[in-house]
């Protein structure tokens, strides 16, 4: 069974990494306490609630967007840094600026006035974005957080779900995150056998674990034991992906990602966030 090296992550992020990783590393692997982690995700936060600043390496907008504000809330459950005073802001934030008919926009128009990846195109008409809803009402559902947009982007949800015949990778991710914490597990559960089989037949997960170009394997879908959608895989399955993602540890102690390079400054924050994600997913796992 691989292992991840810690001290060489450790290092790593100490030579390459944002504050705010070295805060997440300490506090996820280390001694560190709540406070740094908080006060890291803080420095993204705008006057408004939302967050922003480039937050999210690849949408380098000082302005509150809903994939920053994703991040943020994300960040502070996983950490156990939870703070209702932020979230609460960012809810608020989500729900003045929310998309038509309720949830997240994929992005704000304001990302066209500052560097950005390619593919931060707002949409025509503000539509809700599956991806963005969908981690964004995940997260808080886990949280047991009430709010009105909240309880507008569930019912999104529910109803785009319900129509799904041929999403994207990212939309599924969205999709599994708010069927992972939804609080009506049953529902969650038949929404999902609709749903879930659709990675499959779209071919939008790979098996192959050595599969090259921007790809998403069962552990982005099902990054925890209890994951819905585990029940899609196997156990061998997910055991060669583990390993693999152990074994994908650089010899500088950062793990890296599969897509598009189109800023230096954002590769270098995105390797640092690889980084812990990569040894979260495998600590959930048992592999830590």
């Amino acid at each position: 069974m691989n292992t991840p090296d810690l001290d060489s992550a450790a290092q790593f992020l100490a030579g390459s990494g944002r504050v705010l990783e070295k805060r997440r590393f300490d506090r996820l692997f280390g001694d560190g306490e709540a406070g740094p982690v908080r006060e890291a995700v803080a420095a993204y936060r705008n006057a408004d609630g939302g967050f922003g600043h480039g937050l999210e390496p690849d949408c380098r907008c000082p302005a509150s967007q809903p994939a920053a504000t994703e991040q943020a809330i994300r960040i502070l459950d996983e950490a156990d840094t939870w703070d209702a005073a932020l979230v609460g802001g960012a809810c608020d934030w989500l729900q003045q600026n929310a998309a038509a008919g309720g949830g997240a926009t994929f992005v704000e128009p304001s990302v066209l006035s500052w560097p950005h990846a390619p593919w931060w195109v707002p949409e025509e008409g503000r539509p809700a974005s599956l991806i963005a809803t969908g981690l964004i009402a995940g997260t808080l559902h886990a949280r047991g957080v009430e709010h009105p947009w909240l309880k507008r982007a569930t019912e999104v949800m529910w109803s785009r779900i319900d129509e799904l015949s041929a999403p994207s990778a990212y939309e599924m991710l969205g999709v599994c995150r708010f069927l992972d914490y939804v609080p009506d597990r049953e529902r969650a559960q038949r929404a999902f056998d609709r749903a879930g089989p659709l990675l499959l037949d779209g071919k939008l997960v790979a098996l192959d674990p050595d599969e090259p170009g921007e790809v998403h394997g069962p552990l982005e879908f099902a990054p925890r034991p209890q994951s819905l959608a585990r029940q899609l895989f196997d156990e061998n399955t997910v055991a060669v992906h583990l390993d693999h993602l152990a074994d994908d540890q650089r010899e500088d102690g950062g793990w890296t990602f599969s897509w598009f390079e189109w800023s230096a400054a954002a590769a270098l924050d995105w390797r640092g966030v690889m980084t812990v994600e990569a040894l979260l997913v495998l600590r959930r796992n048992g592999r830590m």
